[in-house]
């Protein structure tokens, strides 16, 4: 499992992995006499003092009572035919290497599977378990899209301890929410709060069930905001106890009201480290209600590839602070291309909103209605543009084409101060790669080595000018300076991106 990412935690774990540690006999008379050594002046010197040592604390007894029987187990289960190795292996293992996409090893058959309802249906093998919470009186309940991902059967259990068969309404899995329905009618729900109001350092409750262990509370802060993990969600960050099994559960305020869905943690074990995102519930409010009306989420598009502007290259380009998304790539005969967006462009606003980070882009431009307009202010070569964009709409993306290599390239130039051999683009290959000017690169060393520069890269700018043909890339790099860095706009393949490289090294 790779540390870096956080760790979905929809996996099922049966209670022979859960190891309950005891306390040991021998540290009692340790303990005794470590509390025997505190100095004085650091016990309390009265019971109002220790009283006065607790106050604040907030206590969940009430919070947890009122809101327990709107939180709810989901239960999920295969067909024989569609389950990975279809050997009813354990359903932790199994979950876990179907999630990361890992073939399942064999495995002895396993005498506990079997219909999540407790039947003898051989045809059904247990699959995973999360939580979920119910939205309305008559059955919608929300929980996240991979804890039903690929489930041919769904169980809900109440708090009353009945069981309900449930359908998926819809799932979307970029913000990782879905949307159940079960029969039933008088249900108690759940009160959404409002997330603006959710502070840092708030304390916050979560209920779930970790381990298939129903109805269970952990409590903690909020410990960030607005955290990019997610390509259309900013996740809230707590240090609330989250472990396989919360997945789709309520993160709660201390008035009762559902701020988040417990998603995500990050491990370097599988288990919980004190880190753990939930989605912001205004966001998984508006994914669920275009669920609940047409079963799936309609988002806008601009046809870019964006990637982060960095502090050195923003102040190399004359942006100044870091901000704004990098467009890396502008896709094909799509709105952006249309719109005169061109690759190396930073996008600051769109329909005056500030892209702050290259993560706001997607979550803005998604919001927007297919077929509106929106203007779109990018910063190119040290000036700013307006640029109005009719908005389509969100399709898988397709497959990327790569320019051909041109089998006359014309011989490489002499080696320039940067370490880069160049060599003038013929008629052919700009059409191919749909640009009007710039240089290839045949040859790399010394600062542009040092660079990340690579044979077959395609110069388009340099020291934030444009690079129209050879003659011009040479007379340019005369007239730099060894001393200083020089920003280079690269494309390669299908992608652009800044390069900084420093002279007089």
């Amino acid at each position: 499992m790779n540390p870096r990412y956080p760790t979905p935690t929809s996996d099922t774990m049966n209670l022979r992995h859960l190891s309950l540690v005891r306390a040991t006999p021998w540290l009692a008379p340790a303990l005794l006499g470590a509390v025997l050594a505190v100095p004085a002046a650091l016990l309390p010197a009265s019971p109002a003092r220790a009283q006065a040592a607790v106050t604040g604390l907030p206590d969940f007894t009430e919070l947890v009572e009122r809101v327990s029987p709107s939180v709810v187990n989901i239960r999920t289960a295969e067909r024989r035919g569609n389950a990975g190795n279809g050997n009813g292996g354990d359903p932790g293992l199994e979950e876990f290497f179907r999630r990361f996409g890992i073939p399942m090893p064999n495995q002895r058959p396993n005498p506990r599977g079997g219909n999540p309802r407790g039947g003898d249906d051989e045809d059904a093998t247990p699959r995973g378990v999360g939580s979920g919470f119910i939205l309305s009186a008559d059955g919608f309940i929300m929980t996240n899209a991979h804890v039903v991902d690929g489930a041919d059967e769904v169980i809900v259990t109440l708090t009353d301890k009945r069981e309900l068969k449930a359908r998926i309404v819809g799932a979307d899995r970029r913000t990782d929410v879905a949307v159940v329905k079960v029969e039933a009618t008088g249900l108690p729900s759940v009160k959404i709060g409002d997330v603006n109001r959710l502070k840092v350092g708030e304390w916050v409750m979560a209920i779930g069930s970790p381990f298939g262990l129903d109805n269970t509370v952990t409590a903690g802060i909020v410990s960030a905001k607005q955290r990019d993990t997610g390509e259309y969600l900013p996740f809230i960050q707590t240090d609330v106890a989250i472990n396989p099994g919360n997945s789709g559960g309520p993160l709660l305020n201390l008035r009762g009201e559902v701020v988040g869905i417990n998603s995500q943690i990050y491990s370097r074990s599988g288990g919980f480290m004190g880190i753990s995102f939930a989605i912001p519930i205004d966001e998984a409010m508006r994914v669920a209600d275009q669920l609940r009306s047409v079963g799936r989420v309609i988002r806008g598009r601009i046809g870019v590839q964006i990637g982060q502007v960095t502090k050195e290259v923003a102040e190399s380009i004359g942006l100044g602070a870091a901000r704004g998304a990098l467009v890396t790539g502008v896709e094909r005969d799509q709105p952006a291309e249309k719109a005169g967006v061109e690759a190396g462009d930073i996008i600051l606003r769109v329909d005056g909103k500030p892209v702050e980070r290259s993560g706001d882009l997607p979550r803005i431009i998604g919001g927007l209605k297919p077929g509106s307009k929106a203007v779109v202010q990018v910063f190119r070569r040290g000036a700013t543009r307006d640029l109005t964009v009719s908005i389509g709409e969100f399709e898988p993306e397709r497959p990327t084409r790569r320019a051909a290599a041109e089998p006359n390239t014309p011989p490489a130039a002499a080696k320039s101060t940067l370490g880069l051999g160049v060599s003038e683009l013929t008629e052919a290959q700009k059409r191919e790669l749909r640009i009007k000017g710039g240089v290839r690169v045949d040859s790399v060393e010394g600062p542009a080595a040092r660079a990340g520069l690579r044979e077959g890269d395609v110069i388009l700018s340099l020291d934030n000018a444009e690079v129209t043909d050879l003659r011009q890339f040479n007379a340019t790099v005369q007239k730099l300076e060894k001393s200083r860095s020089v920003t280079v706009l690269v494309r390669r393949g299908d992608w652009v991106n800044y390069v900084v490289i420093r002279l007089g090294r």
